[in-house]
């Protein structure tokens, strides 16, 4: 009976045992797994639709390659507040921990970066950088602020005995800047309580454009931590937990791969195109294709690359903050250059086209920062071109005006014709290269040259010459 007892827990015992060891296969096993990387992508000048594009290619380079974090390294002066909300919108919906960090030394994050650096689950700075200086661009200048005023003098009996500080009227912030400020502020007030920072001083950093560096930042809870480079910043990050789509993850992080993620093409041109000046003078060279290709049918491409310019820059001022007021002038002013060309005003047309045009382009970008606004010289430029253009026109045309006619009664006017025969004042002369009927003198010889005078109907009229 014992040894049955024996044998039962024997076979009870088994499957247990080799339960555990399985796990410790298993444990040994997932210890030789390889360790997922982090996605390094760089955000660097001004944040326009390009460097928004870019930061969702980045979420997704590091959804697909199962990524442990993505790192965005900072160093940008700020830009389009549309475009940095597309940002944040990425970084919040991002099912890897996004890591913000402002590198290298001497980099920035002001005014759009540090929206972007309050919606990462994890904030550090690299030792000589700051950040802050959050004020929208739409704000612009300095509302509400006091201006200087001289003191008032105290004046006893008539004299003046002294003076006496007044205090300066505080007059209120427009509506929309209000608003605009309020907005921005309850924006990066909701981002520091997500992320659990410093609102306070967020609100500090929209409304008075306050900067931290790495030390204050630290001390502030604006960041969770300096560190020198990548590899100090994940070694420092290994461990923590952060809060992902709801969910708590403990990053690992120590010593794994670096992967960088460059910008695609379509980034790149974005980039490119995003540039006002660029689409302005695509407009303008568009505008000039289409021209010469109407002016002279069948030439083709004038044509060709005159539509591709033109959609390229009407793509590329899409994505820019557009005054349609400006966009409808310059719009007004092409379309007078081109009536131009074809019905000569002389100048009417053609001279308010590019007074149109460079008045539409100076007021185009709605927006205070100087990266996205068109550059004067650009537009001196262009209306130069043009100018020069309309010039060379008006001289063809006025050229055509008082030129000899080449062809019809007016080329015969003043030709030579030869005498075939005549008789009581009429006959048939050789002219052009034909035989026309003639009338004139009454003494003409067969083989005489006369004169053509004018073509009276089908009949020439000729004198001696």
């Amino acid at each position: 009976m014992c040894r049955y007892l024996s044998v039962h827990r024997l076979f009870l015992a088994l499957p247990i045992a080799l339960a555990a060891l399985a796990g410790a296969m298993a444990q040994q096993g997932g210890g030789d797994a390889p360790q997922r990387p982090a996605v390094l992508a760089e955000i660097t000048g001004v944040i326009g639709p390009a460097a928004a594009r870019y930061v969702q290619d980045s979420v997704d380079e590091a959804r697909a390659r199962q990524a442990e974090v993505l790192i965005l390294r900072l160093d940008t002066p700020g830009g389009l507040l549309s475009s940095t909300r597309e940002i944040v919108q990425s970084i919040l919906a991002s099912p890897i921990p996004v890591i913000g960090y402002v590198a290298p030394g001497g980099a920035h994050a002001a005014s759009a970066g540090t929206y972007i650096l309050y919606a990462t689950s994890i904030a550090a700075m690299a030792p000589g950088t700051n950040i802050g200086a959050a004020t929208p661009v739409q704000i612009g200048g300095t509302p509400g602020l006091p201006s200087p005023t001289e003191p008032a003098p105290v004046k006893e009996k008539g004299k003046v005995t002294g003076t006496e500080p007044v205090k300066p009227a505080q007059a209120p912030l427009p509506t929309m800047e209000t608003k605009a400020a309020n907005d921005a502020v309850a924006w990066i007030r909701s981002l520091a309580e997500l992320r659990g920072r410093n609102a306070d001083w967020a609100e500090k950093a929209v409304r008075e454009a306050a900067t931290l560096n790495p030390r204050q930042a630290l001390e502030q809870h604006v960041v969770e931590l300096v560190a020198p480079d990548v590899t100090g910043l994940l070694r420092a990050i290994d461990g923590r937990k952060v809060i992902v789509n709801a969910q708590e993850r403990t990053l690992r992080t120590a010593g794994i791969e670096v992967v960088r993620f460059e910008p695609g093409f379509m980034t790149k041109a974005l980039g490119a195109l995003a540039n006002p000046n660029v689409a302005l003078i695509l407009m303008l060279i568009g505008t000039y294709g289409l021209i010469f290709e109407l002016m002279s049918p069948g030439a083709v491409a004038p044509g060709v690359i005159g539509a591709i310019c033109l959609v390229l820059g009407l793509y590329a001022l899409s994505e820019l903050p557009l005054d349609y007021a400006g966009l409808a002038l310059v719009v007004l002013g092409m379309c007078f250059m081109i009536a131009e060309a074809f019905m000569p005003t002389f100048g009417i047309l053609g001279f308010g086209g590019i007074a149109a045009f460079v008045i539409g382009a100076a007021m185009l970008i709605n927006t205070n920062m100087p990266e996205f606004r068109v550059s004067y010289s650009v537009i001196a430029t262009m209306a130069a071109i043009s100018a020069a253009f309309l010039i060379l026109l008006l001289g063809y045309v006025w050229r055509s005006q008082r030129g000899k006619a080449v062809s019809g009664a007016e080329e015969l006017a003043g030709s030579e014709a030869i005498v075939l025969s005549w008789e009581n004042g009429q006959g048939y002369v050789w002219a052009q290269g034909e035989r026309w009927q003639a009338r004139g003198g009454t003494d003409y010889a067969a083989g005489q040259r006369l004169k053509v005078e004018k073509l009276d109907g089908l009949t020439l009229v000729v004198g001696s010459k």
